[in-house]
């Protein structure tokens, strides 16, 4: 969770630095409209989302209304390129070293899901249920987790560190550390020898 300046550096540095493994963006890349641009602005206004809705109620008057003019341009940008891009990642779910690749299907995280340090997602990815009732426990991923095109993770499941979940796959229940899973529903097929 982001409550500092220091915070907001180490998050930022975490996802520039799993981005780099494709290039970082450059000047070319948003003239052309090429969607690592888009993906990388997305993070970086997510995270001073973060930073501004976790501090702000901490300042005092005088620095809430100097920093309400950053905050509404932040959270402008996130929301539309959010919309252009078909991503609904909330402030504070997901933790430093995220990487979204590929833009086309939606990705979407619940309010409630806490997910873990260096996840990778890919197009199509839902976390947790969308409807009049809410999941009685938030959907939890631990770190290294890696997610497939059109994984759909349902209900309150708790997901270990380390994990692989194949792509098209339903996950509706528990799965634990260091597994590749696939399916619907999703089976553990294999676990990981590190």
């Amino acid at each position: 969770m982001i409550e500092s300046k220091d915070d907001l550096r180490m998050y930022l540095k975490a996802d520039k630095a799993r981005m780099m493994r494709g290039g970082i963006p450059t000047l070319k890349d948003w003239i052309l409209k090429n969607e690592k641009w888009y993906v990388r602005r997305y993070l970086i206004h997510l995270r001073y989302i973060e930073y501004y809705q976790n501090c702000m109620p901490k300042w005092g008057v005088a620095k809430k209304m100097l920093s309400l003019v950053p905050y509404l341009y932040h959270f402008i940008r996130y929301k539309r390129i959010g919309f252009d891009l078909r991503y609904k990642i909330p402030p504070n779910t997901v933790e430093a070293g995220v990487i979204v690749y590929h833009t086309g299907d939606m990705v979407r995280v619940q309010d409630t899901c806490r997910i873990g340090k260096n996840c990778t997602l890919r197009p199509g990815v839902v976390f947790g249920r969308k409807g009049i009732q809410p999941d009685p426990e938030p959907v939890k991923v631990g770190d290294n987790c890696e997610f497939g095109v059109g994984a759909r993770i349902i209900g309150s499941v708790k997901i270990g560190n380390n994990v692989t979940v194949g792509a098209n796959c339903v996950v509706t229940h528990d799965i634990p550390d260091n597994a590749v899973v696939a399916g619907i529903p999703a089976k553990v097929l294999r676990y990981k020898q590190l």
